[in-house]
């Protein structure tokens, strides 16, 4: 794979006023509009050697336009050995528990470096082609920063059975989540259509039409200071982010969750300020796949596991001195 290139021009006068995304696509004729737009945002233009972030500025004349191209991506994602935590393995599938921070398959901005990757190079030739190129073996996902208990198909069988199961919630999923606030009542569902937030479309949010049904189920395990508490979750629907939104917009926010925490929650007024930094700083949600249970494809054998959340995760646990189940 070649490093990034960089390629420059000089607008000439008959380009002066127009949108530089339109001009600098039109001036590199391999690349489109959309493109260019996204490595203007991306930070990969400069004017002058100033960088540029607007896609609508308009072209000076004669300025000089460099564009870093960065190196081209693999067609297929490329087997990489990343080591990730194997809780069972068979010729049908696998269980992992996925380390948060690690991405579950390529996608724009995380094009390597992926569970996709560590499991091409771990199963080798038995994984290719099975559930397509960009996510082979890949039956549920979860996002980058909430680790987990995942299973991944190794064989269309598997692929299929597994599959089904997730699209009809026959299966056991629970989740522990460290919440701001004390759920109320202390345990119950939470139900809301969830699509995209019209205002950034970058978010989920519950909305009023265009969305899809989602209900989330939750108890809570333990509370301290009135202000956080450690809840399990189950989900009777899989929509994207789902139990995020749905805890935010019951005013109860995943500590440390960087889209749907956005102020000071007010509970953290009433925790000592130790306690209170420990948890404002905590750079990703505290969100944990701790069990997955499920019919063996093949065997039909019922298969279960448990995973503690991460250290990170355990260290908020033990200053909050809450104890898992």
């Amino acid at each position: 794979m070649s490093d990034a290139t960089v390629t420059r021009v000089l607008a000439p006068p008959e380009a002066a006023g127009d949108r530089v995304d339109r001009y600098l696509a039109e001036a590199f004729a391999t690349a489109s509009r959309a493109r260019m737009k996204s490595l203007i945002e991306e930070r990969r233009v400069t004017r002058d050697g100033v960088v540029i972030t607007q896609p609508a500025e308009k072209v000076v004349a004669g300025a000089e336009y460099a564009v870093v191209l960065p190196p081209p991506v693999a067609a297929q994602p490329q087997p990489q050995s990343i080591p990730f935590p194997i809780l069972y393995e068979d010729d049908d599938l696998l269980v992992l528990d996925k380390p948060a921070g690690l991405v579950v398959h390529p996608a724009p901005g995380n094009e390597d470096g992926t569970l996709v990757n560590a499991l091409l190079a771990h199963c080798g030739d038995n994984l290719p082609g099975i559930g397509g190129e960009k996510r082979p073996g890949i039956v549920h996902r979860l996002d980058k920063e909430t680790s987990g208990v995942m299973v991944v198909a190794k064989t269309e069988l598997a692929l299929a059975n597994l599959s089904a199961a997730f699209a009809t919630r026959d299966l056991d999923r629970a989740y522990l989540a460290l919440c701001w606030g004390m759920p109320m009542p202390s345990s119950g569902e939470i139900e809301g259509a969830i699509g995209r937030d019209p205002r950034d479309r970058k978010r989920m949010a519950l909305v009023a039409r265009g969305g899809k049904d989602a209900l989330t189920r939750y108890r809570t395990l333990a509370v301290r200071h009135l202000a956080v508490a450690l809840l399990e979750c189950r989900l009777a629907t899989g929509r994207t982010h789902q139990i995020r939104v749905h805890l935010a917009a019951k005013g109860h926010p995943i500590v440390g969750d960087p889209v749907y925490l956005k102020r000071i929650p007010v509970a953290a007024k009433a925790l000592p300020v130790d306690l209170k930094h420990l948890l404002l700083d905590f750079p990703r949600q505290a969100l944990h796949a701790h069990r997955l249970g499920f019919r063996h494809p093949r065997t039909g054998q019922e298969l279960s596991f448990t995973t503690a959340p991460p250290e990170d995760m355990q260290a908020l646990l033990r200053a909050l001195d809450m104890a898992e189940t």
